[in-house]
């Protein structure tokens, strides 16, 4: 449906949604940002749309154009809006409003066109339907760059994370690693401080960061906490590497 993505750069999935896939898009984007790259960034397909007199606007999207200092207005970053917030396909079905492949194609060849790296970000977990036929795994396989997959630190998460990473695997998609979000620095319980490491050797990935739980939110302002811990990370190789196990 979509034509691969011609530059290096990473698609951010999570194990759920509200695990907290557009902090880690916006902190990639910045972090390419103040490297000097030209960062495009697309959020293909958003719902729970915010009503604003020019429309439905995607708040995820408009923190990752501001992180990236993007030029490329709202409804290109993320060209497919739902007011309702449920997964693509009942929203489309709701607002009898189809997701148009051709519009998200064409947000991606503008956007393309102007950068050198891309982040993406999808829309809940790998599994949620953007229609009748196709799912974010769907997505992610056209677009064929390394996946980012954002995980949960309390419990339960070392299954969510598990089930996420094979899916990935089984239909052939490049893992970048996990970053672990929310993690609560000052009273970790056994599980937190565990999870990691469980996740390391049972996912056979890397756990790229583990960023801080953040009480509250400054939009548009990412906290200088997940800004410093994205920065331990060489993003870059990850963004231009082939085949990731």
């Amino acid at each position: 449906m979509l034509s691969p993505c011609p530059l290096p750069g990473l698609f951010v999935t999570g194990t759920d949604t509200g695990v907290g896939k557009t902090i880690v898009a916006a902190a990639l984007a910045n972090w390419f940002d103040r490297r000097g790259a030209l960062v495009g960034v697309c959020k293909p397909i958003a719902t729970g749309c915010a009503h604003r007199r020019e429309g439905l606007v995607s708040e995820d999207a408009e923190l990752l154009a501001h992180c990236a200092n993007t030029r490329q207005p709202l409804d290109i970053v993320c060209p497919q809006r739902y007011a309702e917030p449920l997964a693509p396909a009942v929203a489309a079905k709701r607002a009898n409003q189809p997701v148009d492949w051709t519009v998200v194609q064409r947000s991606m060849d503008l956007i393309t066109q102007e950068s050198d790296r891309m982040i993406i970000e999808g829309v809940g977990g790998v599994l949620v339907p953007l229609d009748d036929r196709n799912t974010v795994l769907d997505l992610m396989a056209w677009l064929d760059i390394p996946a980012v997959v954002v995980a949960r630190a309390a419990l339960g998460t070392i299954n969510h994370t598990l089930l996420t990473l094979q899916a990935l695997r089984k239909n052939g998609i490049r893992i970048a690693g996990v970053v672990i979000n929310g993690y609560p620095a000052e009273s970790p319980g056994i599980a937190e401080e565990t999870n990691p490491h469980i996740i390391e050797r049972w996912g056979k990935t890397k756990i790229l960061c583990i960023l801080p739980q953040v009480q509250q939110l400054q939009m548009p302002h990412l906290p200088a906490d997940i800004i410093g811990t994205m920065d331990s990370v060489d993003w870059e190789s990850l963004a231009s590497r082939g085949p990731i196990a």
